[in-house]
């Protein structure tokens, strides 16, 4: 199993492609494997013929467990990389043996671990992801092992009362609770709901706070109507955002110890939601970049979120996020930014509101929406995410400047 993405630690293998006997190329498509952000293929390291196919499908592996074998010559795994090449290797001379001789602390080979071609990350508990417990609650050590053993996290129990000192959980009470949900109806949660639930779970270790602007939003559907095509308020959002982290990156920095890391470039993720769970790809440097630019890879990456097959390199959390909830009519709401993120803001619904005309000395319609901005409360207080939100709102009345 190939390491898929940067935070991709297993993937679990939904067909098998080939069969034993089969002839294959190098780069062939041989596994197609569900990780809990995107559907995948696994191609072969080089030519040959597959020898035995030792995965099984609705079974995860963790990255660098065996999955097949491939009987290949030795110059097509030369050509690979999974080989030297003998002529390449100089024979050892006397000088080399001497200089061995004298090692401090010399090893005989029967001594040492064989190592090549093990796992490099250890396979997790079936039927879930590894969750460390993280909780003020006390939790026995026989109680975090057993919890362990069956891959729950202290969330798990929020709904459980305790019958210990001080209304702690024991392990008789957990293993009455798991005894009565047997008998309960249950289905079983997706790799991306699971993945989705640990993420907002460790999001939540931080402090967050929120703040709320309202923003008027006439001239930037005023403007998109004289486009084509016509971007989404997303991206105007997007934009705006943006170029208001860029003019102070600490905003958006995050917090390490006693240091504000300030980010690298403005990259500006967008929810995409898919079947059971969100998916968060992002657009780079969208501060150097127009609406029209960001428009053709915005379209890419929502079809391509949509069929679950989006590339490693857009999969990596951006800098923020931005979320519109506005199509389902929600007015008000609490984003949770991603664990590797500072900011996400949410676009509400609009709403015609009377707003008063100072010049006409009297109220107009204005469409308005809530612009809901959380954030890492370590990072930034309240004043300084309302101003933040505030540019956004003001970079928006402009929109033909976006």
């Amino acid at each position: 199993m190939p390491q898929l993405g940067e935070s991709i630690a297993e993937a679990t293998i939904t067909e098998i492609l080939i069969s034993a006997g089969d002839e294959i190329n190098a780069d062939q498509d041989i596994f197609q494997v569900e990780t809990d952000k995107a559907m995948m293929e696994v191609t072969t390291p080089c030519s040959g013929t597959i020898a035995e196919v030792v995965a099984e499908v609705g079974t995860s592996y963790a990255v660098g467990a065996q999955l097949a074998f491939i009987e290949a010559t030795e110059e097509d795994a030369i050509k690979a990389g999974l080989m030297k090449n003998p002529a390449d290797v100089e024979p050892e001379t006397e000088e080399d043996e001497e200089e061995d001789a004298n090692v401090h602390f010399a090893v005989d080979p029967k001594d040492t671990i064989e190592t090549a071609g093990a796992p490099s990350v250890q396979p997790t508990v079936e039927g879930g992801l590894p969750v460390p417990v993280r909780s003020s609650v006390y939790l026995s050590p026989r109680m975090r092992h057993r919890m362990e053993e069956l891959g729950l996290n202290a969330a798990d129990l929020a709904g459980l009362a305790g019958s210990g000192a001080g209304g702690r959980v024991t392990v008789e009470d957990f293993e009455k609770f798991m005894s009565e949900l047997e008998e309960r109806q249950m289905t079983e949660a997706s790799h991306m709901r699971i993945a989705v639930a640990d993420s907002m779970r460790r999001s939540w270790t931080r402090p967050l706070a929120t703040v709320t602007v309202p923003i008027t939003l006439d001239k930037v559907l005023a403007h998109r109507k004289s486009l084509d095509p016509k971007p989404g308020v997303t991206l105007y959002a997007m934009r705006a955002l943006a170029i208001a982290i860029a003019e102070n990156t600490a905003v958006a920095g995050r917090l390490i110890g006693t240091r504000i890391v300030h980010p690298q470039s403005i990259d500006i993720g967008f929810a995409v939601e898919v079947a059971d769970g969100v998916l968060v790809p992002h657009i780079k440097n969208v501060d150097t970049k127009t609406l029209s630019e960001m428009q053709e890879r915005y379209d890419e990456l929502v079809a391509r979120a949509q069929d679950r097959k989006l590339p490693p390199e857009a999969m990596v959390a951006g800098l923020a996020t931005v979320t519109n909830v506005g199509p389902f009519g929600i007015t008000a709401a609490t984003p949770i930014p991603l664990p590797e993120q500072n900011l996400v803001l949410g676009l509400m619904a609009g709403q015609m509101e009377p707003v008063w005309d100072k010049e006409k000395q009297t109220f107009v319609p204005m469409m308005k929406a809530n612009f809901i901005l959380s954030f890492d409360h370590r990072i930034l207080d309240g004043g300084a995410a309302g101003r933040l939100l505030q540019r956004v709102g003001a970079l928006l009345q402009e929109p033909e400047k976006l």
